[in-house]
Parts: C-alpha cells; structure tokens; sequence
C-alpha cells in the first residue's frame, strides 16, 4: 500500500491533476473530514492513530510545554503522539509487516521499518545545513549518493519549490518495493497556495507540478500491483487578515517580555497570557484562571476572531488535552494568526527575520517570502551563502516582519467540500465521505488486501 499525503489538494485542485485523478477510474473518491486545527501535525496523527487531539495529544504543529517552560513547535519523536500507529495494530495480525515512513511527521525512532525525516546540521559555530535523519542509518548515505543531500532549503523557506517534493517521490520509489505500507508526504502544493492564494494561475502551476512529479511513483505503484490511497490534511483558502494576537495582549499588559543582544523575547514565565499562534488557529496560555474572563473578553473582541473557546468550547471539538491552551482562539475565514509580540520592529528579535521554525513562539508564514522592502535581499542571501561556504558565521536576515503577503491559510474546519481535503483510492472505497477519524480503519481494511512484499 502506497499512503500519498498531497498536503493542500482540494476537489478545485484535482481538476488540474489527471495523473493522481485517474486513481478513481478503478477506484473510489470521498469527501474527507478534517479535525480542529487542520494543520500538519494534529490530522496527521488523527489519521494514524483513528483518534482525535483530545486523545493522540497533537493539540497543533508545536504548544506550551508547560513542564519545560517553553513553546515549542515541530518536535520530532515519535512518543509525543499518544495511541497505537495503524501499522502497529496491523502487526498484530500480521507480524513482520514493513513499513516506510518517507517525511510523515513524528518520524523520529518511531517502530516503522525505515524512515527518512529533515533534520538539519547544526555546527558549532552556528550554521545550518541540510540533512535528514534516516533508519537504518546507512539508508542515509545510499540516498545521499543517489540522489545529493535532502534539499532542505527547497523544503521551506523562500526558495522552497517542487525540488524537495522531486527529492522524496524519488525516495520513495527506492523504498516502495521492500514495503507493505509506504508513507509520503508531498509539501509543494503548501508553498505557493501560502505565498499566491488558492484561485490564481500560481495555484494551478503548482498542482499540475505536484501531479507531474507523482506520475513515476503512481506507475510504479500500479505496476507492483500496489494499492494507493492519496489524501489530504485540509484545504488552503484565501488570507488577507492578520491578527496580531500577542500584541493585543501585551498592549493590556498581559504579555511580559525580556531584552537581551537579541532582541525583545516572549517571556512565557511572568506572561499572564500569550498565545502561540498556529495559521487560523491560537492556543491561549493562561496561568491564573482569574484572569481567564479579562482574557477571554479582550480576544473575542479583536478583530478576526471568530471564536473563543473555553474548556467547553475545547470539549466540543474533540481539543481537551492538557497540552491546549487555556483558551483556544479560531480566525474568521480570510483571517490568521500571527505569533508577533514586539511592537516595534526595531527591537524585533534576530530571530524574526530568519527562516527559524524552533526559535519563534509560533508558526511563521513570512518565512516563505523574501523581504519585498530590500532591494538587495537576494544578494544578501548569496553573500551569507558565500561566507557560509569559506568557513565564516553569518546570519541569513531575508524574512519580512510585514505579513501582508501572505495570500493562503488555514486551520478552520472548511465551510464548503470543494476547499476541504479530498481521499482518492485505486480500489472502490464504499462511501462518498470519510471522517479523519476513520481514515486509520480504512488502511486498516486495506492492509488485508493482497500484498505485493512477501
């Protein structure tokens, strides 16, 4: 079984996809329900595990550790999720079912047979570097031989592009034949609906790219005899508001922060409340319940927010985890959150204008975007590439601190099908709707199907 997560493919975007739409000729196509948030991290582990955030504990991409004192986002072990992987439960019945995990999330000394995840060399004296994390670990060296180094700065970042996505298709057709269930997960569609929105030309580019890349994998699959399952976590709709929700906050001297050579830094320890912001979603750190009523009232009257969701709010939506905030904030439908807390950009930490995703207390869409207001920003990036490569440290300062580019988001629940995710199947499915929830008991019934691996 081939597991195709197209992160961003919606019903619009498939009409521009006939490779990956030709699945339905023998097979099946449904509407695919989705979970609060609809981000990368938490419908993931709903599909895996058949659970909902309350139970897994994937509240979003990164929360409060409450216990270390820290937000933090994309971590990478596998034990922060809470349950059973589908593929452990398929063990049962069948012991010595193999399993390659190829850039699903939480890969990191998971129980799946081989798996390859980004993770990034940090050297000593500060620099980043691209790399990915594998098991077994002489898997890492093969793949670098074959195919160079996993494209880290084409997986995120200004110069993300269908290259990281080519990079693991052509992974995974190494790995497909020696695998019963093969996960992949495919970003590219992610990059441009952020950077364009989702109803322009940039849109239709991308998916047909996407559609263009999966084609060699796709007839590998068909060839093997392989059944292929391709879904989706949400659909990216159209942005043109963001909420500054920790400034908000800090301006009713809610926020605490601390300065040192850095910058301003969130101070999490003496905040009375903060927010760690998530695309359309924001989980609301409040430490002293007497001050839930004063937080709540600022937020739901900010513009942008549609709800606030207090511990019944939470329950509702199958987020009562001890890892969400104590209140959860939900954007209107063209708005999203932004994790900003300075309210000067001149004492913005330095961290703000780099493409930094365990430094900043939230999720940071401007990543994807060189700084339209320098004129040189491009040429500063090649220079700090150049330094890079003689030795010298030098900080990459590209990102905008103006969020106004971003066009696409997400993390609602989607108002209309057509801009939800989509499941597609080579073998008929027997329904026209899945829940998130059940997408762990459909690869379940599919695991049962004759397998190519003997």
């Amino acid at each position: 079984m081939l597991v195709l997560d197209v992160v961003g493919l919606t019903p619009r975007l498939l009409e521009h996809m006939p490779r990956l739409r030709a699945l339905t000729e023998g097979g099946g196509r449904a509407e695919l329900g989705t979970v609060l948030p609809a981000v990368t991290c938490s419908v993931q582990s709903t599909f895996l595990t058949g659970r909902m955030p309350r139970d897994h504990g994937i509240v979003g991409n990164g929360w409060y550790f409450r216990d270390l004192g820290e937000p933090l986002l994309w971590r990478q072990h596998h034990r922060l999720v809470q349950g059973e992987k589908v593929w452990e439960t398929i063990r049962h019945e069948q012991p010595g079912y193999r399993v390659a995990n190829v850039c699903w999330w939480y890969a990191m000394g998971s129980t799946a047979d081989t798996t390859i995840t980004p993770r990034p060399v940090y050297r000593a004296d500060g620099r980043k570097e691209p790399d990915c994390w594998t098991w077994p670990p002489e898997l890492h060296d093969e793949l670098e031989s074959e195919l160079g180094p996993f494209p880290l700065f084409t997986y995120w970042g200004p110069t993300a592009s269908i290259a990281s996505s080519r990079w693991i298709v052509a992974a995974a057709r190494r790995l497909l034949p020696d695998h019963d269930m093969t996960l992949v997960y495919v970003p590219h569609l992610d990059y441009d609906l952020q950077r364009f929105g989702p109803d322009g030309p940039e849109a239709v580019a991308a998916a047909q790219a996407v559609d263009e890349v999966l084609a060699p994998l796709l007839d590998d699959a068909e060839r093997t005899g392989t059944t292929v399952v391709a879904l989706s976590e949400y659909g990216i709709t159209a942005a043109r508001r963001p909420v500054d929700v920790n400034r908000a906050l800090r301006r009713a001297g809610l926020l605490h922060v601390h300065t040192n050579a850095t910058g301003e830094l969130l101070d999490p320890w003496t905040s009375r409340a903060f927010a760690v912001a998530d695309h359309q979603v924001a989980h609301v750190y409040v430490p002293d319940e007497a001050d839930l009523a004063e937080v709540s009232e600022l937020l739901a009257a900010l513009p942008g927010v549609a709800e606030v969701l207090d511990a019944e709010g939470r329950a509702a939506y199958g987020l009562d985890h001890e890892r969400a905030g104590d209140l959860v904030l939900v954007a209107e439908p063209d708005a999203w959150f932004t994790y900003y807390y300075w309210l000067d950009d001149a004492k913005a930490p330095d961290f703000a204008r780099s493409v930094e995703i365990h430094k900043k207390p939230g999720f940071d869409p401007a990543e994807l975007f060189w700084d339209p207001a320098d004129r040189w920003v491009k040429a500063r990036a090649l220079l700090h590439v150049l330094r890079k490569k003689t030795g010298l440290r030098s900080a990459l300062r590209v990102v905008p601190l103006d969020p106004s580019p971003v066009r696409g988001t997400h993390g609602r629940l989607p108002a209309d099908p057509a801009d939800g995710p989509v499941l597609l199947s080579s073998v008929p499915l027997g329904t026209e709707r899945l829940e998130a929830t059940e997408v762990r008991d459909l690869l379940l019934r599919l695991s049962r199907l004759p397998s190519p691996v003997g």
